[in-house]
């Protein structure tokens, strides 16, 4: 078995080993991960942080040793609070990173990083204020960065950046938390996931006060929530149908 760590502001994760793939997620900087396929130009990796899978170029990546994964992998996450900050390598060079990029392997990469770090506890009220710095983000299938997200990318961010772990795609996180039987039961914070005509899970958000919700859908947005789903108030309709809310802690 391989390990790496991203050395990168982002690398994509393709669904197979080529650029022209489908965009299924993005690993940012720090993020550290298993190498389970190796080919002449790619290689399939699952990330530690969520078990997601995907094929990533091999010249994007810096492999480590195992004992550098495990050390890593039993830290508490310590991540990059700013939208954009920089991190200085060795010869004094500033490389971008991003808002929720790992910064536990500044020391293995012999970067510095002098931005703001989040490293904490799971803090739901903090969840609302964590969304709203991705407002009028543009929607990017496979995105998790603030130049373009998905919709359960953004409902990942948003709880990693507050000190938990969401599966990535909106159907997987549907499986954790607590069920709620009516929105009027649902806290600031709470997820919302929405089915299509199939009955499959295709759209999650992150519900506010007052019957609102902020979610991935175009664009990082605030629409109003009922028991029907979501109302877009510029198309003047619902445009998804509400499936379930519920309470992830």
């Amino acid at each position: 078995m391989q390990y790496g760590i991203c050395n990168l502001s982002i690398i994509p994760l393709r669904s197979e080993p080529s650029d022209k793939s489908e965009l299924v997620s993005q690993i940012l900087y720090g993020e550290i991960f298993k190498i389970i396929e190796l080919r002449k130009s790619w290689c399939r990796i699952r990330l530690d942080f969520d078990k997601y899978e995907g094929w990533i170029d091999r010249k994007q990546y810096l492999e480590i040793e195992k004992d550098a994964f495990h050390s890593l992998k039993n830290e508490r996450l310590k991540l990059s609070g700013d939208l954009v900050e920089f991190v200085q390598f060795e010869n004094d060079q500033l490389h971008p990173i991003l808002i929720g990029s790992t910064l536990n392997g500044l020391d293995l990469l012999n970067h510095k990083f002098e931005g703001h770090t989040i490293e904490g506890q799971f803090d739901k009220a903090h969840l609302v204020k964590t969304a709203f710095l991705y407002l009028n983000t543009p929607y990017l299938w496979g995105g998790k960065s603030p130049f373009g997200i998905d919709c359960s990318g953004f409902t990942q961010m948003v709880y990693k950046l507050n000190g938990y772990r969401l599966l990535r795609d909106a159907s997987q996180q549907a499986t954790q938390g607590e069920a709620l039987s009516f929105i009027e039961e649902s806290e600031p914070g709470d997820l919302a996931f929405f089915d299509n005509s199939e009955g499959d899970i295709i759209h999650v958000g992150i519900i506010m006060k007052d019957n609102y919700i902020i979610h991935a859908h175009g664009k990082v947005r605030v629409d109003r929530l009922d028991h029907s789903g979501i109302f877009n108030a510029d198309k003047k309709m619902h445009t998804h149908k509400l499936r379930v809310i519920k309470k992830i802690i």
